[in-house]
Parts: structure tokens; C-alpha cells; sequence
């Protein structure tokens, strides 16, 4: 059942009630209104909970300080000064960035119309003021993609293409892509027929060097091949992917990208995630390979790192790519399944590294009793085995070592008595009891390791009219 909610004038009043009528201070007030309304249910996720001001002269709209900083940009853009935004503007991006409820009160409030003006006004040769309301734009929308509409869709595109040159523009108009399209697909479509994917590209090539910029347009990249609004019954995830890579040169400027930072673990993990979001397709898979990509995710594992949430995109990127048959063979023999292994084992405590590490290997043991050989030989059931012990809470360690040790022995039956002998069985069987998603995959790779499963019928038909 979906939670109940007021309105922003209804908590106010409730607040004002406390103060007014029953003497409180406006914390206490607050406090009060608070648990007055979620005892009764109430999602006060989006109600700024802090006091309005309170007027003596008789029953005013109680204000707070988000829509005191709105009026105030409204007054300034009245006058359309550029030079009297500038203060204004400052006020109220820090006043959206101090909680989320304070944007959608703003929001509420007409805040959109009044920054799409500014935006219209900056554009007319002032650099440094459209900076300001790209990053206030920023603040403002999220969570809130709907307010986007469709002639500040096309303004941004608009405002890409024009301020390419200039990298903290570029930056600010990255992010501003990135909040508009997440869980909203119509923003998406609507931006990519507008031309936003080469832009985003091009910002990548464009401004290679720049950390911010290649982090920024990964992200918005990566949120062009979502498909996370529940609203549409279907996307165009793997579209958008496809013109990314076949129109856009996507992969080949990712890849370029990744060998020019070499030392900064943020940028290529945020690389790494946009590859394995953009490997929807055999030969995009293979096309990574050959543009060197696979020399560069093998030597990120190899490098001995301690950045945990780079080896997980780097494990990640290698099970995406790993999804064409060819593929798994390129990566053993580049010694990817040594690297991957030696990752586990260095990163035993991560649950995270230990799932991707399981993962990856079971995807190269698919269907491959050669690299099935070579990832036992390499320690890797052991590892997998050691993870499982390591983490018997983490239901996603324990899916894909059973899974792992289930491809490992699936073709290759030579190697099911040594797994059982590092004690694969009680932990499959551990695993099993302990997590209901563990169940199918756990009575899998004990029936492969050739231990005695007990199968049961989980539902019986019966003879009889199927109409009602």
C-alpha cells in the first residue's frame, strides 16, 4: 500500500498550531508535528521539517528560507541584470543543496520557469552566469527529472554543443544530462533524437585530459542505456547502446580513455562500468578486445591495486565482455583467469570483489572445460570456496561460487572429486539451507559434483477442464 502524504502548508499549519496554540519552541513544534504525522502513516520524505516564520500581523502564508531565496532570484530576474543574478542564484543552489525536500518545495513553488529564464538570459554571452544556473539546475532537478521539459531539453543539448570549447561547461551540462535522464525515459529519447550521444562523446575526445569532464559524460553514457522507469512498459536500453558504439565510436574513445589515466582509479572505474554497460552485443564485445581493451582491464588487475571499487568494475567489465565465446578464450590466455583469482584472494574481505570475482570466472568456465582446467589449476574453486566461508551471510557471494563450481565440474567431471575434497559439499549445502536464492543453483552444483540431491516435484497437474 502506497504511504499517505500532505502537503507542505498542511505540515506548516500543524507546526504553527504547536507554536501558537500549545506554546512551543520551533524545534519542539517541529519535533511534534514529526511524530503526529508518522504515527499516522505519513511519507514525510519530500516536507522540509524545519519552522516557518511566523507573522504577527495576521494569517500569512508562513515562508522558509528555499522560497525566501526564490522570490529573491525572482526579483533579480525581473530586472534582467545578468550582473544581479549572481548572488541570488549562489543562495538558492545552496539552499536546494541542503536537503532534497527543499528542491521539491521549490519545485512546487514555479522554481523551474524562473531558472529556465535565467538559463535563456546566460546564454546570450555570459559564460560564467550560465555555469552558475547549470549548476543550480543541477541541484534542483535531483530526483526531479519531470521538471525538465521539453525546451530546456533542447536548451541543453543546445548548450552543449555550443559551449564544447570550454570544459567546466562541458562538465556542468554532463551532469545536468546525467540527473534529466535517470528513471526517465522519456528524457532520454527525447535527448538522443535531439543529437545529445555524439555530444557526449565528443566531450570525452574533446576533453581527454579532464578528469571531471571523462567522469561526467561516463555517467551520462551509462544512464543513456538504462532502463529503469517503471512508467513505460519497455525502453530503448540496448538502442541507445548500440548507436553509442556503432554511430558514436564509443568504445574506441573509452578504451582511448582509460590509457590516458593510467594513475586515477576514479576515472577508470567509471570507464570500466561504461564499457560493461555498452557490451550488449557479440561483436561490441569482441570490437573491446581488439582496440586493446582487454590488455587494459588485465593490467588494472595485475597492478596489485588496493582501490576495491575499481578491481569490482574491472571484474565487472571482464564478465560483460566475456559474454562472447571467443572472448572467454582471449581473456584466459591473456591470463585473465590467474589475474582474476589472484584478485580474490587479495580482496578475500570485500563481499563485493569476492561475487564479481565468482562471476567472472563462471562465465569463463561456461561451456569451456579448457578454461575450466585452466581456473582450477589456478586456485580458483579454492578461492571461491575460501569466499564462501568468508562471507556465509552474502547470499550474492554464495549464488555465484555454487554457480562457479557448478560450470567448473559440468564438463570437466575429472575435477569433482578434488573440489569435494576442499570441502565444496557442506558449503554448497550451508549455502543452500541459508538463502532461498541459493536453492536451484546449490541442488545444481551438487548434483554436477555427483553428490545425492533429493528432488522433489514442485507442483503436480491433475486431470480436468482448464476453463473455468
Amino acid at each position: 500500500m502506497a504511504s499517505k502524504r500532505i502537503s507542505q502548508e498542511t505540515f506548516d499549519a500543524a507546526v504553527r498550531e504547536n507554536i501558537e496554540e500549545f506554546e512551543m519552541g520551533p524545534d519542539e513544534a517541529v519535533r511534534e508535528a514529526m511524530e503526529q504525522f508518522e504515527s499516522q502513516g505519513v511519507d514525510l520524505s519530500n516536507i522540509v521539517k524545519t519552522a516557518p516564520r511566523i507573522f504577527a500581523d495576521g494569517p500569512q502564508e508562513p515562508e522558509h528560507r528555499i522560497l525566501q531565496a526564490l522570490d529573491a532570484l525572482r526579483e533579480a530576474l525581473a530586472h534582467s541584470q545578468p550582473q544581479e543574478l549572481s548572488v541570488p542564484l549562489a543562495h538558492f543552489r545552496d539552499q536546494c543543496q541542503q536537503n532534497r525536500s527543499c528542491c521539491f518545495l521549490a519545485a512546487q513553488k514555479g522554481a523551474y520557469p524562473v531558472l529556465l529564464t535565467a538559463w535563456q538570459l546566460a546564454t546570450e554571452g555570459n559564460p560564467a552566469l550560465l555555469l552558475q544556473v547549470l549548476d543550480t539546475l543541477t541541484a534542483l532537478t535531483d530526483g526531479q527529472p519531470d521538471l525538465l521539459d521539453a525546451q530546456g531539453l533542447q536548451l541543453l543539448v543546445a548548450t552543449l554543443a555550443q559551449g564544447a570549447s570550454a570544459a567546466d561547461l562541458t562538465c556542468a551540462a554532463l551532469r545536468l544530462v546525467r540527473h534529466a535522464c535517470l528513471k526517465h525515459e522519456q528524457n532520454r529519447q527525447a535527448l538522443v533524437k535531439a543529437g545529445v550521444l555524439p555530444l557526449l562523446t565528443g566531450a570525452i575526445s574533446q576533453h581527454g585530459s579532464y578528469a571531471d569532464v571523462v567522469r561526467e559524460a561516463c555517467g551520462a553514457l551509462r544512464v543513456m542505456t538504462f532502463d529503469d522507469d517503471i512508467r513505460v512498459p519497455f525502453g530503448h536500453a540496448h538502442t541507445h547502446a548500440r548507436m553509442i558504439v556503432q554511430e558514436n565510436q564509443g568504445l574506441k574513445v573509452l578504451v582511448k580513455a582509460a590509457q590516458a589515466f593510467p594513475d586515477n582509479p576514479s576515472v577508470l572505474g567509471e570507464l570500466c562500468s561504461t564499457l560493461s554497460r555498452l557490451a550488449v552485443r557479440n561483436e561490441f564485445c569482441q570490437e573491446i578486445v581488439d582496440l586493446g581493451g582487454l590488455d587494459v582491464l588485465v593490467a588494472l588487475l595485475d597492478d596489485d591495486t588496493n582501490h576495491q571499487d575499481l578491481v569490482k568494475q574491472v571484474l565487472s567489465a571482464l564478465r560483460a565482455i566475456a559474454g562472447n565465446d571467443d572472448v572467454k578464450d582471449a581473456i584466459v590466455r591473456a591470463g585473465g583467469a590467474e589475474s582474476i583469482v589472484a584478485a580474490m584472494t587479495r580482496h578475500q574481505a570485500s563481499p563485493q570483489v569476492c561475487e564479481q570475482s565468482c562471476a567472472a570466472l563462471c562465465v569463463l568456465a561456461l561451456r569451456k572445460p579448457e578454461n575450466s582446467r585452466v581456473i582450477v589449476e589456478g586456485g580458483g574453486a579454492l578461492a571461491a570456496l575460501e569466499a564462501m566461508r568468508t562471507h556465509p551471510q552474502e547470499a550474492g557471494v554464495q549464488k555465484q561460487a555454487c554457480m562457479l563450481i557448478r560450470n567448473l565440474v559440468a564438463r570437466s567431471q575429472a575435477f569433482s572429486q578434488p573440489i569435494l575434497d576442499l570441502g565444496a559439499e557442506a558449503l554448497i549445502s550451508q549455502a543452500r539451507a541459508a538463502h532461498r536464492d541459493c536453492e536451484d543453483v546449490a541442488k545444481a552444483a551438487l548434483r554436477d559434483l555427483g553428490c545425492r540431491v533429493e528432488l522433489c516435484e514442485l507442483w503436480t497437474g491433475q486431470k480436468g477442464d482448464l476453463a473455468l
